[in-house]
C-alpha cells in the first residue's frame, strides 16, 4: 500500500480499501470521471503484486465472445482450437463497463462469481487470484447502459477516487513528464503471495457478537420502510470477509465493529435502493448500536 501510495497520490483511503477488496476475494467498482487515476491504480496494484493484468475498453459492439475468448477451426488438426481472451488473466480492468450491451456485461457474471469460463461444453477456470476492477462515467450519458442489481451484487465494493488534494495535485504536476505515464512501482511478491495472503485474511477470527452486530446491520435496511430492497445474505457474508480484510491489514487476527464500520459504505452504496431521497450511512451506523 506504501507503494501504491506513491503512485496514485492522496487516495490512502482508496487505495487501502482496494487492497481489502482484492484480499477478501471480491471485485471492484469504480464510478469517477475520466482523468483521475482509475486506470493507473488497477495497473499498479497487478504490477506491485506481481500479477498478470489486461484492460478491456468496453464498448456498444463489443461481443461476449471477445471478452471470453472463441474457438476457431484449425484445419491442420482438423479440429476446433479455443483462443482464450482478455479475461484469462489475474487483474482485469473492465474500462467503462456500462457502455457494454447487457449481453456483454452478463458474460461477466459467470466469470466474476464461479471464476470460471462455460464455453462450447467445456469449463476452463480462471487463474487465480482473479480480480475485476470496473470502472464506470458518474453520469449517465449516451450510449450507456445501466448495470442491473444482479450484476452490481458482484462487485464487493463501489468507491469513488475523487479530485486528489491540493499538495497531492502540485506533487503530481511536478513529476508531469512526455509520456504523461507514472513511473511503476518495483513488484514485491506474484500470485502464490497473494493466494497466501487471501487464505490469511480467511483465518482472521469474528465473535458471536460482533456477527451479531452485522446481523443487526443486515436488519435495519430491511424494515421500517427506508430502503426499496434490504442487504441480502449474500451482501453479509461479504461484509464480513471485507472486515476481515480491514483487520488484516490493521495487523490483528481478530476483527472490531469498526472494522465493519469501516467497509460497510463502500460495500452498501451500490447494493441499497433508497425508499426516499438518497442514502446516509453515518445515519445506518448510528442507529445500529455496537456490541
Amino acid at each position: 500500500m506504501a507503494r501504491l501510495s506513491q503512485v496514485v497520490l492522496g487516495k490512502d483511503v482508496q487505495i487501502r480499501l482496494a487492497m481489502a477488496c482484492l484480499l477478501a476475494r471480491g471485485h471492484l467498482l469504480i464510478e469517477d470521471i475520466p482523468g483521475i487515476g482509475k486506470t493507473t491504480l488497477a495497473k499498479a496494484l497487478a504490477v506491485v503484486l506481481g500479477l498478470d493484468f489486461k484492460r478491456v475498453q468496453f464498448t456498444n459492439d463489443l461481443l461476449p465472445a471477445d471478452l471470453l475468448g472463441v474457438s476457431v477451426f484449425d484445419a491442420a488438426s482438423a479440429s476446433f482450437v479455443f483462443h482464450p481472451g482478455p479475461v484469462f488473466t489475474n487483474v482485469l480492468l473492465a474500462d467503462e463497463i456500462n457502455r457494454g450491451t447487457p449481453r456483454t456485461q452478463s458474460a461477466l457474471l459467470e466469470v466474476m462469481e464461479e471464476r470460471q469460463v462455460s464455453q462450447d461444453n467445456t469449463t476452463r477456470l480462471l487463474p487465480q487470484p482473479f480480480f475485476v476492477l470496473a470502472t464506470q462515467n458518474a453520469l449517465d450519458q449516451a450510449g450507456t447502459y445501466p448495470l442491473p442489481e444482479s450484476q452490481l451484487d458482484r462487485f464487493l465494493f463501489r468507491l469513488s477516487l475523487g479530485y486528489p488534494d491540493t499538495a497531492s495535485e502540485l506533487e503530481l504536476l511536478g513529476r508531469s513528464h512526455v509520456s504523461g505515464r507514472p513511473a511503476m512501482p518495483e513488484p514485491i511478491t506474484d500470485a502464490g503471495g497473494v493466494l497466501d495472503l487471501q487464505e490469511r485474511v480467511d483465518l482472521i477470527r469474528t465473535s458471536t457478537p460482533l456477527l451479531c452486530y452485522v446481523r443487526d446491520l443486515l436488519d435495519w435496511t430491511r424494515t421500517g420502510g427506508r430502503f426499496v430492497t434490504g442487504l441480502s445474505p449474500r451482501a453479509g457474508q461479504a461484509l464480513v470477509r471485507s472486515a476481515r480484510a480491514w483487520a488484516f491489514l490493521d495487523g490483528r487476527d481478530f476483527v472490531l465493529p469498526e472494522d465493519v464500520q469501516a467497509v460497510f459504505p463502500s460495500l452498501a452504496v451500490h447494493r441499497l435502493r433508497p425508499a426516499g431521497t438518497g442514502i446516509d450511512m453515518a445515519a445506518i451506523l448510528d442507529a445500529v448500536p455496537i456490541p
